[in-house]
């Protein structure tokens, strides 16, 4: 029985998608934080011949994201120049990628990574999948803000450019952030919406997308939960496994996606980290944006469900995975067991 079968403790367990507090991250505010000195040690490292990576992944692993703001802001007062361009100037690669990554506000990143994947030739629709599916409506809204400021665009209307059919259609429902919030569990709404997805999906022949991209995109997340737990009892079947079955492609992979992250948000994280190592290369664009994005979060649990579901620890993984400088930050990160 794989852990997305298990509908028995779904009710009961917390959801990420509505936790606001932080408490589930390795990195933390750092005691004791002194700005200026760890504005010289990284002007040192920078500055003088040749580049000490272990001192610039020692200060940008082991401060939160807001102390490194305080840090860049610091940095750029002392020096004129921005940290950011700086870092650029100095390292290259995943390593670059990664410490770029680490003193960029969190919104903005996020919203780095869409532009990212919507730019150029073809759109890379698994990172916005996993954005998408993955974040508050907190979070996608200042997501959105961050997208209008850096680029003086709607992130919708940009969206609606790219992407197209139940796909984009789904997608777009998802990046207004608006799904519903209220914690009360309407049962006999569940029972319903399970019966109608059921006659949507496994009764009829063909598929009627817009029912799942309607009940999956819009309601609650505790609302789903029972919805989930109706439907296996209409059906037998998990309503993941009836998506898999009766669809294909991105829309699949979607929502999919928004079922693993109604259940188990550190848990769908987990799996995307473990894809991105398994095989020949590693995903290291997967790799930064989820460890980097999540370390104040819930990356603790995310490293409890990755030794669940895959048997060794997230830690040991990167090290066989990833090398070098590179490696080392992930691993600050990520932090042992």
């Amino acid at each position: 029985m794989s852990v997305w079968d298990d509908l028995d403790l779904l009710l009961d367990s917390p959801s990420s998608l509505t936790v606001t507090s932080s408490a589930r991250g390795t990195v933390k505010d750092k005691a004791n934080f002194k700005v200026e000195e760890d504005v010289s040690a990284l002007r040192k490292a920078i500055e003088g011949v040749g580049t000490t990576e272990k001192t610039l992944v020692e200060v940008l692993t082991q401060r939160s994201n807001a102390q490194r703001q305080l840090i860049a802001k610091a940095y750029e007062k002392a020096t004129g120049r921005k940290l950011a361009a700086d870092i650029e100037g100095d390292t290259h690669g995943d390593f670059e990628d990664v410490l770029v990554a680490l003193v960029t506000d969190p919104a903005i990143y996020d919203c780095r990574e869409v532009i990212k994947a919507i730019k150029g030739a073809g759109t890379t629709e698994s990172t916005l999948t996993e954005i998408f599916a993955s974040r508050s409506n907190r979070q996608i809204k200042v997501l959105s803000e961050a997208y209008l400021a850096e680029t003086g665009k709607s992130m919708i209307h940009d969206l609606q450019s790219e992407v197209g059919g139940d796909y984009g259609k789904a997608l777009l429902i998802l990046a207004e952030g608006k799904r519903d919030e209220s914690t009360n569990v309407d049962a006999a709404k569940a029972k319903a919406d399970a019966k109608a997805l059921y006659e949507a999906g496994e009764k009829k022949w063909g598929t009627d997308e817009g029912a799942f991209i309607d009940v999956l995109c819009h309601r609650s997340i505790p609302q789903l939960r029972q919805t989930l737990v109706e439907y296996k009892n209409i059906s037998k079947k998990t309503l993941q496994e009836s998506i898999e079955s009766e669809m294909s492609g991105n829309l699949e992979s979607l929502l999919v996606a928004v079922v693993k992250c109604v259940k188990n948000v550190p848990a769908y994280l987990a799996e995307r980290l473990f894809k991105s190592m398994k095989g020949a290369g590693t995903t290291e664009s997967d790799l930064t944006r989820i460890i980097v994005s999540r370390s104040e979060l819930d990356l603790l649990d995310i490293r409890a469900e990755y030794k669940k579901l895959f048997g060794s620890s997230l830690y040991t993984q990167l090290e066989s995975e990833v090398s070098s400088s590179y490696g080392d930050t992930l691993k600050s990160l990520c932090g042992q067991d």
